[in-house]
């Protein structure tokens, strides 16, 4: 049986270290999960691993796409199983590692059975999107699946907009397409999740917002104004920017308010996390230790 070790945890946890160091360990690849370090534009703002690291293990998935191309969590899944695929043809192992939970899971427990993504729903959807924001959609969503809009992430364009486009194409609600049965998958997952008081995440957090300021964060996002509406630059470190580049806020401020979204999303993760079954905690100032004590002690 092969083995995928997909480490998880909250952002600025020390994740990409810890993957750095088993593929090393275990003379094998990673594959990231992190949706928003596949685009290529946006190396500071998502802490895209450096060259540096890129160099110390083969990684995937990584600044592989612009933000100016259309991608899917069904398109990942593929893609990212088709990968594994040809790293579990010469090695036994693989290592799984970013910040996306779902896109996560789309690995490790699969997607239901749903269709590719319409072309033509997507285009009026990001159309609407584009011109009047993100509340139109959360409506839309809200009267075709009222069940879904009641846990999605509201604020997460990509799910809306796929949730939206699969209710239109098969005529069920998103919540019915859910229920359906999932493809099993032909390799065994280990979730080695790191852990750290909340605290000490906070401070990791802070220090790394002040780093991004300090590498350039303010001149990449200005480079990308011009595309600002597309779905990818929704996100925190981009959206605070735009508004410090529109007047609204002062430079400051705007950076407190990344800070301060970027901890509300380790609210997210660790709720999400809670969640996720069969996860093997470790310490973050001790990961690497920790997580080769438990596959040395996990049956082969």
């Amino acid at each position: 049986m092969k083995r995928l070790i997909s480490i998880v945890g909250t952002t600025g946890i020390g994740k990409t270290r810890l993957a750095i160091d088993l593929a090393n360990h275990l003379d094998t690849e990673i594959i990231s999960c992190d949706s928003r370090q596949f685009y290529r534009e946006m190396k500071i703002g998502t802490a895209m691993p450096t060259q540096a690291e890129l160099a110390e293990a083969k990684h995937h998935f990584v600044g592989n796409l612009s933000i100016k191309d259309y991608y899917s969590i069904g398109l990942y899944e593929h893609e990212a199983l088709e990968k594994l695929n040809q790293i579990f043809s010469e090695k036994d192992v693989a290592i799984m590692v970013g910040g996306s939970g779902m896109y996560e899971k789309a690995v490790v427990e699969g997607l239901n059975d749903l269709p590719e993504a319409d072309e033509e729903n997507q285009k009026k959807l990001i159309d609407i999107f584009e011109t009047q924001g993100i509340k139109p959609l959360q409506k839309l969503l809200s009267e075709l699946d009222p069940a879904y809009f009641s846990v999605v992430d509201k604020d997460n364009s990509r799910r809306l907009l796929r949730a939206i486009d699969i209710i239109w194409q098969t005529g069920k609600t998103y919540t019915e397409n859910l229920s359906l049965p999932k493809i099993q998958r032909n390799f065994e997952t280990v979730r080695i999740g790191i852990q750290a008081p909340r605290e000490i995440i906070y401070e990791r957090i802070n220090r790394r917002v002040d780093m991004m300021m300090e590498n350039g964060l303010l001149d990449e996002a200005e480079g990308l104004i011009s595309d600002r509406d597309k779905v990818a630059l929704q996100t925190v470190g981009y959206s605070e920017l735009f508004k410090y580049f529109d007047g609204e806020w002062d430079l400051d401020f705007a950076v407190s308010e990344i800070k301060k979204n970027s901890r509300r999303y380790v609210i997210r993760f660790l709720t999400w996390n809670r969640k996720l079954e069969n996860v093997n905690w470790v310490n973050y100032d001790n990961s690497l230790k920790e997580a080769l004590s438990l596959l040395k002690n996990l049956p082969m």
